[in-house]
């Protein structure tokens, strides 16, 4: 069987583990081949590496950093449909998922190619007499990123493009349950020119990221995944003295209003809840109605609910499989936890027909009615196509429920109320918020990150704050002294 390796370098590397771990194709619920799980050692190799390769990349033009981006970005769109079959293979999501994943990552790399002007400092002329002040950003050496399993390519590109267009290297640990995607964009920035040792990739497990976390050569950490993770990862490379944003989960609510275009909600409820098998930090997982409008909306959801297919990713299904058997188990059950806990199922994904392997990790979408928000079903992030209704009495009640929320990522109102539309964008405690729109994540050229446990540091993914996050700024006061000055005075500069 195939084993994935690291690359380091610029070339393929097998290190020095001898231990591997599975990837799965879910649609068949098959190993379709290993990974290799780097130890510290082969974390080092990658990060002393870059670290060798970070001179020359820093120094190099920012017309020569553009270009190899410019280059990259050809690539990726022109082979797009590679990368989603590969993601499609490992993950499990469909087609058209895999190659909207491709399409929101192609932003950051086109937002990364206008860094240049993006990254200019500041100039104060004669701040004192014949003193000038002005201030450069500088890049910050080594950076660690670790990405999840739901986005093998997405997460990876909000980050890397930027770091690497302001002069960074980097070393990437993706999850080892589908590793390959990093290894094809590996790949595709050799061929776009990038220097070997610029980008590095090592799989593994918790020894490898533990080892990026300590490595006192790791500038910075970018990391995405769930919250106890997430706060993990900030708390130890915090203390280990790295810049860090870590992005944790989310329990993303939809607040319905009565004068809403319930046919839009029950579309988008279903489009932002069943999306990637709701393997999302941004999926709808609650819908707050707030009454009398639930049982109609119910049926709705449901009318659309029944036209879904379940199946393989490569047959033109609507939604795959979930990640892991473990996985898919662990939300199927959440459906006995509602039944346990007077919760009302209306549409049961357990057991579905689907157009695959009898052996993949299938959960077909999945609607809860009357969930009490001291259920676990409620409480907990569960990521997977469960979607939970909260009937609600007013507005204030919507609100005042999503604001209790320990998770702040993504939340969206529908409502044809301008007014109560403007009221809830400030009043919402959440970082991301939709009107009318069910996954508000924003374009390339702003910032993804949430609010409250959803996120750790103090600077969002992508856009203007990853700038700031993949740089130093350096702040320079210049004179440039007259052969006629004044001689010496011990006093402080006061013209």
């Amino acid at each position: 069987m195939s084993i994935v390796e690291h690359w380091i370098s610029g070339a393929s590397a097998s290190g020095t583990s001898t231990r591997t771990a599975p990837v799965y194709n879910p649609a068949k619920g098959e190993v379709a081949r290993e990974v290799r799980l780097a130890t510290s050692g082969d974390v080092d190799a990658a990060v002393q590496a870059a670290k060798a390769a970070f001179p020359a990349w820093s120094g190099a033009s920012w017309a020569k950093r553009q270009q190899v981006l410019f280059a990259f970005r050809e690539i990726l769109n022109a082979r797009k449909e590679e990368v989603a079959a590969i993601l499609t293979n490992e993950h499990g999501k469909v087609t058209s998922d895999a190659l909207g994943e491709i399409a929101r990552g192609l932003e950051v790399v086109e937002f990364a190619t206008g860094i240049p002007h993006l990254a200019k400092g500041e100039y104060s002329e004669n701040v004192s007499t014949g003193v000038d002040v002005y201030s450069i950003h500088q890049a910050l050496g080594v950076v660690g990123i670790i990405s999840p399993f739901n986005f093998p390519a997405m997460v990876p590109l909000w980050f890397f493009p930027i770091a690497l267009a302001v002069g960074n290297t980097v070393v990437l640990k993706p999850s080892e349950k589908d590793p390959s995607a990093s290894l094809w964009m590996a790949a595709a920035l050799k061929e776009a020119g990038l220097p070997d040792g610029v980008f590095n990739v090592v799989h593994g497990d918790k020894e490898s990221v533990d080892a990026l976390l300590g490595h006192p050569d790791v500038a910075s950490i970018s990391f995405v995944g769930s919250t106890p993770i997430a706060k993990y990862i900030y708390e130890t490379a915090s203390k280990n003295g790295k810049r860090v944003q870590a992005l944790g989960g989310a329990k993303n609510h939809m607040l319905v209003l009565p004068d809403a275009d319930l046919d839009l909600v029950a579309d988008s409820a279903v489009n932002a809840g069943f999306g990637s098998a709701g393997e999302r930090c941004m999926a709808i997982s609650v819908v707050v109605a707030v009454e009398p409008v639930a049982d109609e909306l119910i049926a709705k959801i449901q009318d659309r609910m029944t036209g879904l297919r379940v199946g393989d990713g490569l047959r033109g299904c609507d939604m795959g499989p979930l990640i892991t058997k473990e996985h898919r188990d662990k939300v199927a059950s959440y459906i006995d936890i509602a039944t346990t806990d007077g919760a009302t199922v209306v549409v049961d994904g357990r057991g579905i027909e689907v157009d695959g392997e009898a052996n993949g990790f299938w959960l077909g979408p999945t609607l809860i009615d009357k969930v009490p928000t001291d259920s676990k079903v409620y409480t907990e992030e569960i990521f997977g196509p469960v979607l939970s209704i909260v009937r609600v009495a007013s507005y204030k009640e919507g609100l005042d429920l999503i604001n209790a929320s320990k998770y702040g990522n993504g939340t969206a109102i529908f409502t044809n109320d301008g007014g109560a539309a403007r009221r809830f964008q400030n009043e919402v405690q959440v970082g991301m918020v939709g009107i009318n729109v069910p996954i508000p994540v924003p374009v390339g050229y702003f910032s993804f990150g949430g609010w409250k446990d959803s996120l750790f540091g103090d600077t969002k993914a992508y856009g203007p704050d990853a700038i700031h996050f993949f740089t130093r700024q350096k702040a320079i006061t210049s004179r440039w002294l007259d052969p006629s000055h004044g001689g010496i005075n011990l006093g402080f500069p006061q013209n």
